[in-house]
């Protein structure tokens, strides 16, 4: 009988034990959002940034991420790529990329603002870290030609490194006074809750294949 209690116990231990363990909490999928003042949240509190608001949108539909927000204001395509390897660091396993506003500001030549892109997809690439690119439109004031060779840039990017593109970052928002800062320029909280909104979709469908792999 003693003997029986105790291969009993010892069964029931070994059931908790991998109960417990297929429990265990997933690990937070680490994020990383390489952007300009748009998405570091100029002029806004930290916990009304793009990055802040999309880690709380994520998790409300159970998905947990470690958000890293790597926007610098200011900071055009080229700079992005200078910082890339300290701004996306080792571990990284998507990155939410967003630059080229002030490139298209300033008139960069958008053979310059291509080639930045370029090199940055293709060193993300190389460290199969997935990616969604986001779109950026050229203001009218440099011309049609110009908005023409700048606007090409990303769905063409997306298509030869074959990555998902959110085709323009301030999509519902540019223009509208009532959700931009007196600038004109950046979103307001509420601006940038509405980017989240919309480009929450594509951020689900970038991680989804991630968290499938550790399941």
């Amino acid at each position: 009988m003693g003997t029986f209690v105790h291969i009993l116990v010892l069964i029931m231990a070994l059931m908790t034990a991998g109960t417990g363990s297929a429990q265990a909490p997933a690990k937070p999928l680490k994020i990383v959002v390489l952007g300009d003042s748009l998405s570091a949240g100029f002029g806004l509190p930290a916990a009304a940034a793009f990055p802040a608001r999309l880690q709380k949108s994520l998790e409300a539909k159970g998905i947990k991420v470690d958000m890293i927000n790597a926007g610098v204001s200011g900071d055009t395509a080229s700079g992005g790529r200078d910082r890339l390897d300290w701004s996306v660091p080792e571990g990284t396993e998507a990155v939410v990329l967003e630059l080229g506003a002030n490139d298209a500001l300033r008139g960069t030549d958008p053979a310059v603002t291509r080639a930045a892109l370029t090199d940055i997809l293709t060193r993300l690439k190389a460290r199969k870290i997935a990616v969604l690119l986001c779109g950026m439109l050229a203001p009218p004031n440099y011309g049609q030609e110009y908005a023409a060779r700048f606007n090409a840039i990303y769905p063409e990017l997306s298509k030869s490194f074959d990555v998902p593109l959110y085709p323009f970052f301030l999509e519902g928002v540019a223009a509208d006074a009532r959700l931009n800062q007196p600038d004109g320029l950046h979103p307001t909280a509420g601006g940038v809750d509405v980017i989240v909104k919309n480009i929450l979709p594509m951020v689900e469908a970038l991680l989804g294949p991630l968290s499938a792999q550790r399941s």
